[in-house]
């Protein structure tokens, strides 16, 4: 049983045909620059919610954990994502103040990975957050939290159907 299923699993297909070009050397400086011409290509060929991103954290004892959840801005505060102070990552979050975002294209064969510290946002923003969301009344939610990644590296990978993967990283010094 294991065996076939192990054949299986290498039998599956990887990527479409045809794969977008990436040129490193052709990337902007700013990384949240890149990010929204990938985002912006994935939307027009069709690629279903692809502000969604697995968010992976890890409790005081470096145990990770990981789960999907949708980006809501990038801006000079970091990159943005919501969730309640008492569920598991919020709990997470507050014992080891660091995490990472994977974003997956595989339409386009393309991931982008955010790495970095975690901090809170102000009660407005968080407020506000709350107040946009599709269906929200009136009332406030005060366990939902707004929080920002501040990037310690990016990187960005495209596949290539010759395995020879493209990779271009933006380390902290590009997040001046």
């Amino acid at each position: 049983m294991s065996e076939s299923f192990r054949q299986l699993l290498r039998a599956l297909p990887d990527f479409p045909d045809a794969l977008p070009d990436f040129d490193p050397d052709a990337a902007p400086a700013d990384p949240a620059a890149l990010f929204r011409q990938w985002l912006d290509e994935a939307l027009a060929a069709g690629v279903p919610q692809p502000n969604a991103c697995s968010l992976a954290t890890a409790d005081m004892l470096g145990r990770p954990s990981s789960r999907m959840l949708i980006l809501k801005n990038i801006d000079d505060g970091g990159w943005h994502f919501a969730t309640s102070r008492e569920s598991r990552k919020g709990k997470e979050l507050a014992a080891n103040p660091h995490a990472a975002l994977n974003f997956f294209w595989q339409q386009q064969g393309r991931q982008v990975r955010v790495a970095g510290s975690v901090v809170e946002l102000s009660p407005e923003a968080s407020a506000s957050d709350w107040h946009a969301r599709p269906g929200a009344d009136g009332s406030g939610n005060p366990s939902c939290q707004l929080y920002a990644i501040r990037p310690r590296e990016i990187e960005f990978w495209q596949a290539r159907h010759d395995r020879r993967h493209i990779r271009h990283r933006y380390g902290q010094e590009s997040f001046s």
